[in-house]
C-alpha cells in the first residue's frame, strides 16, 4: 500500500493573501517535475531570450528598440557634437579672449583700449597699494570729452577723485607725438593763455588763497605774483603756486613765463615729488616731459583697470626694476585662486554630468531592469540554476508566467531607491495524481 509525503513546496505554501489582493494574481503556473532518468534535477535556467519573450512590459527595452527614450519622447539623433573635437576647447578659450576684447574696445572707444603703467610716478609710495595706479597695472583709456576732465583743484571743490586723489587721471600723447609711448599723469588746473603774455585760472575762485602749505580744513590754497593781487585768477603774468597738493601735501611752483602760448593741462605724477617740509612737487612741464597738455592730445581718461599682469610685459622687456614685490605676490594668489576656482568649477561640472548619467542608469533600472526583477520570472527561492540537459534529454521546458497587464504596471511601479528588491513568487501547491502504481521511482513517494 502507497502513501503520500507532502512535498517541500505544499508544506511551506503560504497562506492566500492577508491583504485581501487577488490570490490569482503574480502566481506561477508549476508543471510537475518529469520523471525517470533525470529525476531529482532542478529546471535548466531560462535563456535571455525566452525571458525577453515573456516580458512585454519591460519598458526600458521596448522604448530603447522604438528609438525613444524612458519618457517615450523620441530620442535626437546626434551625428556629430562640437565639444567632442579637440578644437573645441582652443576655440572656445579664444572666443572669451575676442569677447573680452571686443567688449573692451566697446567700453573704451580707444584702440589699444589698455596701456601698461612703466613707471613708479602715480605710485603712493615705493610699495603696492591696491586700489591705486601701480607700475605693472593695465589701465583702461576711456575716450572723453576733454572739456569734461575735472582737474585737481576743480575735485577739491566738488569732493570728485580717482585713484587715491581729486581729479581724473588723463593719458595723452607728450608734445602731441602719436608715436611715443603715452603718459599717464593726473591733470591738475587747466591754464587759459590771454595772449601778450598773460594767463587765467578761473577755477581757482573757488579755492581760499593763502601761502599757508597745511590749511586747517585740509584743503588746497593758492597765491600768485605778477598780478594786480595775489590772489588774482586772471591777467597773470609772474608765477602760481599751489599748497597743499597731492598724498604728501607738495608744493607746485608754476612759471608761467616757460608755459609757452597755448592753453592746457598742467599734468603731474602723485609720486612725482622732491622731498622736503612740504615736499616739492614737479609738474610734466617743468620736469621737461611735454608742454601744456592741449586737449587735442588727451588720449582718453583712465576708467578702471587691471593691476599686477602688465608687468609680464615688463618682465620681457626686462623693465622690471620699478615693479613692486608685492605686484608679483598679488599675482601668484591671483592666478592660483583663478586655477583653483577653474579647477572647482571643473570638478562640479563634470560631477554633475556623472551624477546626471547615474540617474539615466537609475531610472532605466528602475523602470526596466526592477520591473524585470519584481514582475519578471528571475531566480526565485529554491530554484537550482544548473542546468537540465534540455528539452531533449528530458528536463523541464520555461515556466509559464502570466504577464501582467500594463494597466495594472504602474500600481507595481514603486520601486524603493534603496536597491532592487527581492523577487517574490507565490506557488499553488502542486496537484499530484492518487493510486499511480508506476511512480514508484519518484523520491516523494514511499511504499509502506
Amino acid at each position: 500500500m502507497r502513501s503520500r509525503r507532502h512535498s517541500a513546496d505544499e508544506e511551506e505554501a503560504p497562506d492566500p493573501d492577508p491583504e485581501g489582493e487577488d490570490p490569482e494574481e503574480g502566481f506561477e503556473e508549476v508543471r510537475p517535475r518529469a520523471h525517470g532518468r533525470h529525476r531529482g534535477r532542478a529546471a535548466r535556467p531560462r535563456t535571455a531570450a525566452e525571458r525577453d519573450a515573456v516580458l512585454p512590459w519591460d519598458l526600458a527595452a521596448d522604448e530603447a528598440a522604438a528609438g525613444k527614450d524612458w519618457r517615450g519622447r523620441p530620442k535626437k539623433p546626434v551625428y556629430w557634437r562640437a565639444r567632442d573635437s579637440l578644437w573645441f576647447e582652443p576655440l572656445v578659450a579664444l572666443m572669451i579672449v575676442l569677447l573680452l576684447v571686443v567688449g573692451l574696445w566697446a567700453y573704451t572707444q580707444n584702440w589699444p583700449p589698455l596701456y601698461v603703467v612703466e613707471s613708479d610716478s602715480m605710485q603712493h609710495g615705493s610699495n603696492d597699494v591696491v586700489g591705486l595706479i601701480n607700475t605693472g597695472d593695465l589701465v583702461l583709456a576711456q575716450k572723453i570729452d576733454p572739456n569734461s576732465v575735472t582737474t585737481y583743484v576743480v575735485g577739491a571743490q566738488t569732493g570728485y577723485s580717482t585713484y587715491g586723489e581729486y581729479g581724473d587721471v588723463i593719458l595723452y600723447h607728450p608734445n602731441g607725438v602719436t608715436d611715443v609711448t603715452p603718459v599717464i599723469h593726473r591733470a591738475i588746473i587747466f591754464l587759459t593763455y590771454d595772449g601778450a603774455g598773460l594767463w587765467s585760472f578761473p577755477s581757482l575762485d573757488g579755492l581760499t588763497c593763502s601761502t599757508n602749505p597745511h590749511p586747517a580744513n585740509g584743503e588746497p590754497t593758492y597765491s600768485v605774483t605778477g598780478g594786480t593781487s595775489s590772489c588774482s585768477t586772471s591777467a597773470v603774468s609772474g608765477t602760481l603756486t599751489l599748497y597743499n597738493i597731492g598724498w604728501e601735501g607738495a608744493r607746485v611752483e608754476v612759471p608761467l613765463s616757460s608755459m609757452g602760448s597755448s592753453s592746457g593741462f598742467l599734468t603731474m605724477g602723485d609720486n612725482n615729488l622732491i622731498p622736503g617740509h612740504p615736499p616739492l612737487g614737479e609738474p610734466d612741464q617743468t620736469y621737461g616731459i611735454s608742454a601744456l597738455v592741449q586737449p587735442g592730445w588727451v588720449l582718453g581718461v583712465a576708467r578702471g583697470m587691471i593691476p599686477w599682469f602688465g608687468a609680464l610685459k615688463l618682465m620681457l622687456q626686462g623693465q622690471t626694476s620699478m615693479v613692486p614685490s608685492q605686484s608679483w605676490e598679488l599675482m601668484g594668489f591671483t592666478v592660483a585662486a583663478f586655477l583653483l576656482a577653474a579647477l572647482g568649477l571643473h570638478l562640479a561640472l563634470r560631477r554633475r554630468e556623472e551624477r546626471e548619467e547615474e540617474g539615466e542608469g537609475g531610472d532605466e533600472e528602475r523602470r526596466g531592469g526592477w520591473f524585470r526583477g519584481v514582475f519578471g520570472p528571475g531566480e526565485t527561492e529554491g530554484e537550482d540554476t544548473q542546468d537540465s540537459g534540455g528539452d531533449s534529454e528530458g528536463g523541464h521546458p520555461p515556466k509559464k508566467v502570466r504577464p501582467i497587464p500594463r494597466g495594472q504596471l504602474l500600481a507595481h511601479s514603486k520601486a524603493p531607491r534603496g536597491g532592487r528588491p527581492r523577487p517574490k513568487v507565490r506557488r499553488p501547491p502542486v496537484k499530484r495524481e492518487h493510486g499511480r502504481n508506476d511512480g514508484s521511482d519518484d523520491p516523494r513517494i514511499v511504499s509502506r
